[in-house]
Order: structure tokens, then C-alpha cells, then sequence
């Protein structure tokens, strides 16, 4: 008992002493939790019993404390591309030339069929090639300078139209009439002075690895991990396991210390990169394999895999993100633009362009629309002509109609004056008050016009007999002053805004107000509104902000009349009509025709004997349909008149149906000295039929000519009935610089083969199209080389984005202003620069300009 009782005080003893020297040790600190270690930032902190150790990231070296990126670029085998190795922090990414794309290796790189897309913008025949390819034409036409379009060949002629001229690619006349031939970029001339070499500069020689320039034309090799392949061109990958086996065959050691020995060599990168898809690392555990950016390692700890980018929050694009092998891109809807951070996507506003719509131009994300001041109406999308109301039921009027510019007059019969209405005519009976009176009414009426068309940036004026065009001078528009705006507008934000119809400018508030009952207003930018017209003694219209004088109230509707137009009114006898308000009668039917009830308000109640389409038009007389002669339509049924072609317009032929057929013809003309268009009658609309228009290009003394065609509709239905062609002269055999009768959306630039151009578009009477819009620039010949050396490259045309380049008219109206004038490339900052342009643009450019530069 006594040994059990001091066995446990001996216990307690311990365990007390245990206890008190635990509580006298330190508390453990964890430095990697609290950050406080010493280790690299591109290191990784793991805790220990008693302290910590600092460990180098994957694709860094170094103890921990300092690291340092490992540049797989510089290792053996240039990191295992068969390109281009580009080292970034902790790993690399491969790069493939122009004309290939990365493998799914995410080291190899494959040819790029450009033919797959858009038939590579060849006209006629395109052929891949390795690397690159080429445009072919068909018999009876060779390749034009741009080396995409053909050009009919002559048989006689001037010497590079000539179909013997003997050059394999491009043909320059000489100041002495023969012939001088060059390549396109890529190539050298022959020692003949005809044919052309391939170097490695075009397409990587045609080799799918490495290229070699040699005297005898480019020598293809492979990759270290391939082989080449009979074509002397492709490469292949080696069978590195089957190599080494037969190797090992033929050695002296024995069975089992072979098996040892494979076993061994197939642990370590040596053989066949230790089985890795990509980079191998031996560790002393074994090899551990790694993926370049883009990829991702599976489970079998060997196979890299594409990361599809796109499938976690769309690849951080805003609209649409298209995976690529290793990487992905991410593209805009259409009306958009992608940024420069390759992600964002901004509104291409349209309206910037002064050129796009005749008078106003509203941008919406996406698109923009086009809109008339009153008077005028749209034709071909974005052009104003004015509206010839008398075409219509002889604009209302009782008597006679007289269009004007912008609007119209009735006119009435001697002895007769006009209503307030402004359409019927009345008795005339007029005292010298009634004439005092209207006196001061057509005096108020000529300074509205004139109020109105000052507030115009273009108006038209009659003095005299005779017209004049005027236009607003920029300098002096007053909305450029900060804080002031014209007569009729007010200041919204930083714009000035003019005051909307049913309101006015309330020069004592400062603001724009509804018109008080009894008054209206249907014009905008006023200063004041019109009386509301009405019989003595009559009660004041009660209605705020009225628009035109209908609303006003109080009048007779349509399919009444009475003898003032004002209420109490009289529904339209049988045989009548009247479509519209406040009218004193209504127009009869004619020939003799009955409507099905009285009140009617339009000609289509009265009981035609046939029902005519649109297109035509009910003619009384004849009781038959006629149709709409040329520069008028109708697209409703049953109407007795066709309504006018708005501006300068006509149509194609009679019968029309829309205003979308009328069409403006005018076309052709001398082109200025630096920067122009060249446009396609009715542009954007369809081109009329039948025309022909000539347009010629005069540069300046030592000025050569730079032709963008960002896109071209012509229909190929046609069989060549609609073509476009530029040429030195009107004489068909005369250099021609370019020809087409075909449908490209793909842009083509190209300098033109003579210092003059003459230009024809014709088209047939067959199908139309939207036609072109061409824009062109003149530049110091010096610059000839490197301009074309920039237009020749199809790496110019190759990417989306650069196509989408020259398309955009912000971006080429400021390259043009910078060719045309260099001086003023200065005006851009590198910022304004960057912003406009993508990286691989300013890439493409800045090569070829220091390629030219170089002594």
C-alpha cells in the first residue's frame, strides 16, 4: 500500500514539473503565416518543426531568399519551339511566323490555308502554300501590282500589257518605253532580270521549321524532336523510343542490365523528353513535365492540354471570345471596334465622319441613322433630297401648287387669296387694313426663313431671280462659343440644342417653353409662336405646346368641311373626299366616280372600276391603271397619283414601288490634289442602272498615287454587265492599275502603276449593288519604295483587325492625312497612336519603315 501511495505522488510530482516547463517554453511563431519570412516573391514559404524554408516557384531558380526567372528560351532547343520562344515570368509561350499557327502541342506550328477564308481575297484562283500563298489568274488575264485582282490581258498594246512582257511577277515601264521588272516582297530578283527567287522573307521560305537562304534558294531544316520529310519542306516527330531501343540492342551489356539501364533512361528527359508533351525537368524523384501559358498539364502528369479561355467569364471579353491553340482572341459585334487592350469593345462612331449622312447623323451603339430637316426626305441611306409636295394630290392646295426648296406654296387664281389654312382659296375683298395686314404677314414669314435658314449650317436663297447656295462659316458658328448658343437654342450639357417644335425660346428665362394656348409652332429654334387661326369671337384653344395649326382644335376633321374650315362642319358629299383638317370643301373623285358613303377621306374610298397596284396609278379619264412614269413610285393600292423622286433623284425604269428606287445618277469628275473619294453613284445605296461615270487623278508634280478599297459590291450575276476599272488613259490598252466586276468584302490597297489615273464605272441594266466607296491619297514619290513594299505584304491583309483598319475611315483618314502631309504626324501623340491602332499593326508599320531607313 505504501509503495502504490508513493508510485503516485511520484507521478503527480512529474507531471507537475512536465507542465510548468511547458509553460515556461517560448510560443512557437509561424513567420510564413504572418509574412515576416525573408523568402523571394517568386518563392513559396513552408513551415517546419522548428523554423521555415524558402522553395523557387516552378519556372524560377535560386536558394529561396533570391530568385530568379528561368529564361527557358536560352535552354537547348530553343525551349522546345520550332519558331519563336517568347520567356515570361515563371514560364514561356511559342510563337509561330506569319502563315502558321501553334500546334496543339503548343509547340509545333502548322501551315495556314489563307485560301479556306475568302478565297484568301484572291480574284480568281488562290493556292496554299507552306507558310503563305499565292493568287493565280485564269487564261487571258494576268496578276495586277496588289497581287490579289487580275487584269484582262492584252495582246497589243503598251509593253506591260502586253501578255509577253516576261515578268514573273511585277512589270514597271521604263521612262524609254521598255520594260523593268520587280518582285513582290519576299523575293529576289533573278540574275535574268525576269524571274523572281523565293527567299526565307516569304512564307519562312516554304519551309514548315527553320529556313536557310543559300545561293540556290532556301534549304529547309527541322526541329531537334523532328525529322524531315521527303518533300525537303514538312518536318515530322521523331520516334525517339524506337530509336533508342535499336540503339541499346547493339550494346555488350546483358539482358537484365539493359532492362535496368532502359528503365532508368526512361525516368530521365534524355529519352524522348521523358515522355512530356512539352518541357521536361529531371528531379531527383523522377522527371516532372510543365506546360507553356495557355495549356494545361492532365492527370497522367505528361499531356498538355489547350485551355479553352473562353469557357470561364467568356475569356474576359466584352462581346465574343474565339479559343485559339494556346491562347484565344476575342472579337466585336459589328458597329464596334476592339480596343488596344484587346478586350474591349467601343461604339465606332459613324457621325464622326462628316461625309456619312447629308444633313443629320445620330450615333447609336452599333449603327447610326440618318435624318432631313423638314421639307427634305431619305434616299440612298444617308442622302436628303428635297420633297416635291405638289406630286402628292397637288400638295392639298385648292388652286395651284408651287414647290419650293424645303417646302411649298399654294397659289390661287386672280381674285382669289388664300385661307389661313394655306390651301384653299377664297373670294377676294380687301381694304387697305387687309392689305397692311398681309403686308405684315409676309414680312413676319420672310424673317422666320430667314431666322430658319441662318440657324442652317447650307441654305438656299432667291434674290432677284436668280438662286444662291449659302453656307455657314465654321469660324463663326456661335454654339463654338463657350456657353453661348444661336438664336432658338439652348446650352444641354456642352451642346447646343434648338428648341423642339410646340415650344419656344424664352429669352427672359433662358429656356425653352410650350406655346401658350391659341398658338403653335411646327418649326424648330424659334423665338415665338404663331396665332392660332380661328373666326372672330371664336374661344381660345385651350391646348399647351401645339405643333401645327391642327392641333390647335376647333377645325373640321378629315372627310369634313365647312365654309371658315371651323366646327360646325359637314361630312364630304358622296363622290368626295378630304384627307385633311380645317378645309373649306372636298376634292371630287373625277370621271364621274361615286364613294361608298359620305365623310370619305381618302381617293382610295372612291369606287375605281379596277383596283390598281403599286406602281401605278388610277387614271379618271381612262378609268384604267397606268403606270408610274420613271422619277416617281407608289407603293399603295388604289392611289390616282405617283409621288415625285425627292432631290436630283429619278428611277431606273417606270413602275416603281419605294423611294429606295429613286436614285441619284450624278457621278465622275476631276479629283483633288492630295486626299479624295472615288463613290459609286447613290453610294450607300444601290447604283442606278445604265450609268457611267469617269473620274480622273491628277497628282501634283512628284506625287504618286495610294488607292484603298476597303470593300466592293458588284453582282457577278451579271456576268461582268457591272464593272470598275483604272487604267492611264480612256484607251483600252493603256496600263491598268486594277479592274473588277465582282463582290469584295475584303480590303485591297495598291499604289497606282501610272502617275495618272482614269477611272470607269459602268453598269448595265441588270442587278445593282451597294457599289464602292474608294478613298485615295497622293504622296512624295520618294516614299514609293516603302509604301510599296507596306501594300504588297499580304501579312497587311492576313489579320482581322487590320482588315478591319482599313475599313475604319477615323483611322484611314489619319493615315492619309499623315502621307499626304508628313508634317502633320506630329499632330498625332504616341498615345492618340496607340490608342487608334492595334499592337500588331504598329508592329507590322514600324518594320517596314526602319527596314526603309536603314543606310
Amino acid at each position: 500500500m505504501g509503495v502504490i501511495w508513493a508510485t503516485r505522488v511520484l507521478c503527480l510530482f512529474l507531471l507537475l514539473l512536465n507542465s510548468r516547463q511547458s509553460a515556461a517554453l517560448p510560443e512557437i511563431r509561424d513567420p510564413c503565416s504572418e509574412g515576416s519570412d525573408g523568402c523571394h516573391i517568386d518563392a513559396i514559404c513552408q513551415t517546419t518543426q522548428v523554423s521555415y524554408k524558402c522553395t523557387c516557384k516552378v519556372g524560377f531558380k535560386g536558394d529561396g531568399k533570391h530568385c530568379e526567372d528561368i529564361d527557358e528560351c536560352d535552354l537547348d532547343h530553343n525551349g522546345g519551339c520550332v519558331h519563336e520562344c517568347n520567356n515570361i515570368p515563371g514560364n514561356y509561350r511559342c510563337t509561330c511566323y506569319d502563315g502558321f499557327h501553334l500546334a496543339h502541342d503548343g509547340h509545333n506550328c502548322l501551315d495556314v490555308d489563307e485560301c479556306r477564308f475568302n478565297n484568301g481575297g484572291c480574284q480568281h484562283t488562290c493556292v496554299n502554300t507552306v507558310g503563305s500563298y499565292e493568287c493565280r489568274c485564269k487564261h487571258g488575264f494576268f496578276l495586277s501590282d496588289n497581287q490579289h485582282t487580275c487584269i484582262h490581258r492584252s495582246v497589243e498594246g503598251l509593253s506591260c500589257m502586253n501578255k509577253d512582257h516576261g515578268c514573273a511577277h511585277i512589270c514597271k515601264e521604263t521612262p524609254r518605253g521598255g520594260v523593268a521588272c520587280e518582285c513582290r516582297p519576299g523575293f529576289e530578283l533573278a540574275r535574268n532580270q525576269r524571274g523572281c527567287t523565293l527567299t526565307c522573307n516569304h512564307g519562312n521560305g516554304g519551309c514548315q521549321h527553320t529556313c536557310e537562304d543559300t545561293e540556290s534558294g532556301p534549304i529547309c531544316r527541322c526541329h531537334v524532336r523532328y525529322t524531315l520529310q521527303p518533300d525537303r519542306r514538312a518536318c515530322a516527330e521523331r520516334d525517339e523510343a524506337a530509336a533508342d531501343s535499336s540503339e541499346h540492342n547493339t550494346t555488350s551489356f546483358t539482358e537484365v542490365d539493359k532492362r535496368v539501364k532502359r528503365r532508368l533512361l526512361m525516368e530521365t528527359c534524355a529519352v524522348n523528353n521523358g515522355g512530356c508533351d512539352c518541357t521536361c525537368k529531371d528531379t531527383s524523384t523522377g522527371v516532372r513535365c510543365s506546360c507553356p501559358v495557355g495549356f494545361t498539364l492532365q492527370p497522367d502528369g505528361k499531356t498538355c492540354k489547350d485551355i479553352d479561355e473562353c469557357e470561364l467569364h467568356n475569356g474576359g471579353c466584352e462581346h465574343s471570345c474565339r479559343n485559339t491553340i494556346g491562347s484565344f482572341e476575342c472579337n466585336c459585334r459589328k458597329g464596334f471596334k476592339l480596343l488596344t487592350d484587346e478586350r474591349s469593345c467601343q461604339d465606332i462612331d459613324e457621325c464622326y465622319f462628316e461625309r456619312t449622312c447629308d444633313h443629320t447623323c445620330v450615333n447609336f451603339p452599333g449603327g447610326f441613322q440618318c435624318l432631313c430637316t423638314k421639307g427634305y426626305t431619305l434616299y440612298g441611306l444617308a442622302h436628303c433630297g428635297d420633297v416635291n409636295e405638289c406630286s402628292v394630290n397637288n400638295g392639298g392646295c385648292e388652286h395651284g401648287c408651287e414647290n419650293t426648296e424645303g417646302g411649298f406654296e399654294c397659289v390661287c387664281h386672280p381674285g382669289y387669296k388664300l385661307h389661313w389654312n394655306r390651301k384653299d382659296c377664297i373670294a377676294e375683298s380687301c381694304d387697305l387694313t387687309c392689305v397692311r395686314r398681309r403686308s405684315e404677314k409676309r414680312l413676319r414669314k420672310t424673317i422666320r426663313t430667314l431666322r430658319k435658314s441662318i440657324n442652317r449650317e447650307q441654305f438656299h436663297l432667291r434674290f432677284a431671280g436668280s438662286d444662291y447656295e449659302l453656307s455657314k462659316s465654321l469660324g463663326q458658328q456661335p454654339a463654338e462659343l463657350p456657353g453661348h448658343c444661336g438664336a432658338g437654342q439652348v446650352l444641354v450639357g456642352k451642346k447646343c440644342v434648338s428648341c423642339g417644335a410646340g415650344t419656344f425660346y424664352d429669352g427672359d428665362q433662358g429656356r425653352c417653353a410650350l406655346c401658350p394656348a391659341g398658338t403653335y409652332q411646327s418649326e424648330e429654334g424659334q423665338m415665338s409662336c404663331e396665332v392660332c387661326p380661328g373666326p372672330e369671337g371664336r374661344d381660345v384653344s385651350k391646348v399647351v405646346g401645339a405643333r401645327n395649326m391642327s392641333e390647335c382644335g376647333g377645325q373640321c376633321s378629315p372627310g369634313q368641311f365647312s365654309h371658315d374650315g371651323f366646327v360646325p362642319c359637314l361630312p364630304c358629299p358622296l363622290g368626295t373626299y378630304q384627307p385633311e383638317v380645317g378645309r373649306t370643301s372636298c376634292f371630287p373623285c373625277g370621271g364621274n366616280l361615286v364613294t361608298k358613303r359620305g365623310g370619305a377621306v381618302s381617293f382610295q374610298e372612291c369606287e375605281t372600276k379596277v383596283q390598281c397596284s403599286p406602281g401605278h396609278y388610277y387614271n379618271t379619264s381612262t378609268h384604267r391603271c397606268i403606270r408610274c412614269p420613271t422619277a416617281t413610285y407608289q407603293g399603295e393600292f388604289g392611289q390616282n397619283y405617283c409621288v415625285a423622286c425627292p432631290g436630283n433623284t429619278t428611277t431606273d425604269f417606270d413602275g416603281s414601288t419605294n423611294i429606295i428606287q429613286c436614285k441619284n445618277r450624278q457621278c465622275g469628275g476631276e479629283l483633288g490634289d492630295f486626299t479624295g473619294y472615288i463613290e459609286s453613284p447613290n453610294y450607300p445605296g444601290n447604283y442606278p442602272a445604265n450609268v457611267e461615270c469617269t473620274w480622273t487623278i491628277n497628282p501634283p508634280p512628284k506625287r504618286r498615287i495610294l488607292i484603298v478599297v476597303p470593300e466592293i459590291y458588284l453582282p457577278i450575276e451579271d456576268e461582268c454587265g457591272d464593272y470598275l476599272v483604272m487604267r492611264k488613259s480612256s484607251l483600252s490598252n493603256s496600263v491598268t492599275t486594277y479592274e473588277t466586276c465582282q463582290t469584295y468584302e475584303r480590303p485591297i490597297a495598291f499604289t497606282s502603276r501610272s502617275k495618272r489615273l482614269w477611272i470607269q464605272f459602268r453598269s448595265n441594266e441588270g442587278n445593282s449593288g451597294k457599289g464602292f466607296q474608294v478613298p485615295y491619297v497622293t504622296y512624295d514619290e520618294d516614299y514609293q519604295e516603302l509604301i510599296e513594299d507596306i501594300v504588297r505584304d499580304g501579312r497587311l491583309y492576313a489579320s482581322e483587325n487590320h482588315q478591319e483598319i482599313l475599313k475604319d475611315k477615323k483611322l484611314m483618314r489619319a493615315l492619309f492625312d499623315v502621307l499626304a502631309h508628313p508634317q502633320n504626324f506630329f499632330n498625332y501623340t504616341a498615345q492618340e497612336s496607340r490608342e487608334m491602332f492595334p499592337k500588331s499593326f504598329i508592329r507590322f508599320l514600324r518594320s517596314k519603315v526602319l527596314r526603309f531607313l536603314r543606310p
